[in-house]
Order: C-alpha cells, then structure tokens, then sequence
C-alpha cells in the first residue's frame, strides 16, 4: 500500500487528522513515536534548517529532497509544503512528479504571487484567480498514483477578504483539488464558517500567535475539519530549549541536565538503531564467527 493510499484511508475515517510539523528525520521520528498517524512536513522550518526564513527562498529540489528524507524515516504518511509550486502550470507538473517519487503522500499548492512568505505574515501578494487555477489543474494531470493528495492553499484571505477565499477554495476543488487550505482566516466566526462553505475536505492551519485565533481540536473536528496541521510547534520548541540549554552551559560550566534524561544508547534507538543492529547481527554475526575461528 502505497502512502498516498494510507492517508486515503485515514481520510475515510470519522475524526480529525492532527499532523504535527516535522523539519527533518529527527522531529519525524518524534512525531511518529508519539503515535501521531501523519506527519506534516513544515516548509517554514525546512527553511530554517538551511539558515533562511519562509520568504519563498529555497528551490523546489531542496524542498522535495527534505520531503523525501522525512517520508523515508518514518512509517506514516508525510503531507509536505510545496509553496507555489514553485511557478507555473510547468513547475506545478514537475513538483507533483518530484515529491510523489520521493514516498511523500501529498503536497499543497498556494496562489500567492513572488515573494511568497509565510501566511502568518502581513504583505501578501496572490496570483489571479486563472493562474492558479492552471496550476491546480496541472497539479491534479501530473499525479501518477490516484491516491496522491492534491491540497489547494489560498492566502487570499489577507489581500482579498473572506468571501474571496472561499470562492478560490471551491473554484480549487472544483479544478480537481482533493482538499481545500484556506489560510489564516482571521476570526473564530470565520474558522468556523470554511468547512460549511467549501465544498469539501478542509485542512485547518494550527499557529500559536498566528493570524487564525486559538481553536480546539475537538472543536475543530466539530466544525468539520478533516486534517489539522502544527507546523511551527516543534521548531519553535526546540529554539526555546536551546536557548535555555546553552544559556544553562554558559552559567554553570557544567554540561545542562537534559529534558529527556536518556542514555547514548536510548538517543540511538530514537533514531532506528534496534533496526541497524537487527541487520548486523543477521549477516555479520556468521562473518565474524568464520574470521575468530580462522
């Protein structure tokens, strides 16, 4: 079963998908371990990981490549940023191609115009109606897996109001889109309104001091969403702890403590160490043997 066809089937049934954001293997794995069952990759804090903040400044290959190395370290469906789509109809097409390859279970596409930024910010710029309709269109011909999730993200909320966003949301889904993104609306009323007035799945995007006012997921879930993603929580997180960590280092001259107490060994199983040792000890084990008794 393919991962496009494991997140379908998550889809189908009744509840609320939460998929926290993941920025590299590491944060993956975490996410997964915590029983999560999707992992969203963050295109914000995949940025980050390469020293620059989500002004629209990595290229697509960098982006899929991270796709792919999350979508291969863990066992759950990934559902990865994929901005733009990085131009046009052209680019959507090769993007789709590129992220499907990489294992990743679905991406979303956004209609804001260059530079893109993250949603949360203010200056947003989108593209006309048309355009990114063309994309999501071109997006939807170039899967090669029917189960591959085309999400349709619109950020025309801040340039072009509520009502404007929804009727691109629907527009996408009528283009073919599997699930409609509308981005930072900006009131609870508003939060509340999108999956009754888009004509179908909606993703809902959970940030803290963002746009979008604090929401539940069980209210989510009561409204009718279907996929709820937390891109920025485990990035910011880990600032914080580093912060305090190194600050800790510097005042006492002593190495901090952990959060997580754990061994050399606890921290090498986290990141897949009982499979490696599996392989060692099926096909090493007979070599090793063979060079003592020689």
């Amino acid at each position: 079963m393919s991962r496009a066809r494991q997140f379908r089937d998550l889809l189908q049934r009744s509840g609320l998908i939460i998929a926290p954001g993941a920025y590299d293997c590491i944060t993956a794995r975490s996410i997964a371990q915590a029983g999560f069952s999707a992992v969203y990759m963050t295109g914000a804090g995949t940025a980050a990981t390469l020293g620059y903040p989500d002004y629209g400044l990595l290229t697509m290959s960098e982006m899929a490549d991270n796709a792919g190395r999350i979508a291969a370290a863990v066992d759950v469906p990934v559902i990865a940023d994929a901005d733009t789509g990085y131009g046009n109809e052209l680019n959507a097409t090769r993007t789709v191609r590129e992220y499907e390859r990489r294992g990743v279970a679905g991406l979303h596409i956004e209609d804001q115009d260059f530079p893109k930024k993250c949603g949360h910010l203010d200056n947003k710029v989108v593209v006309p109606l048309d355009a990114y309709l063309a994309k999501i269109k071109a997006a939807v011909a170039a899967k090669r897996d029917r189960d591959f999730l085309i999400i349709a993200r619109t950020d025309s909320r801040a340039a072009l109001g509520f009502d404007e966003a929804v009727r691109r949301a629907n527009a996408a889904l009528a283009a073919g889109a599997d699930m409609a993104f509308v981005e930072a609306p900006q009131t609870l009323e508003e939060v509340a309104a999108v999956p009754r007035l888009v004509n179908g799945p909606c993703l809902l995007n959970v940030v803290w001091r963002g746009k979008t006012p604090e929401v539940s997921f069980d209210d989510a879930e009561r409204m009718g969403y279907r996929l709820a993603i937390v891109p920025g929580m485990l990035f910011k997180a880990v600032i914080g702890v580093c912060d305090a960590t190194l600050s800790e280092l510097r005042r006492t001259g002593r190495h901090p403590v952990p959060m997580q107490s754990m061994t050399v060994r606890e921290a090498f199983r986290r990141v897949g160490a009982d499979e490696w040792d599996a392989v060692s000890d099926r096909f090493g084990a007979a070599a090793r043997s063979v060079e003592a008794a020689e």
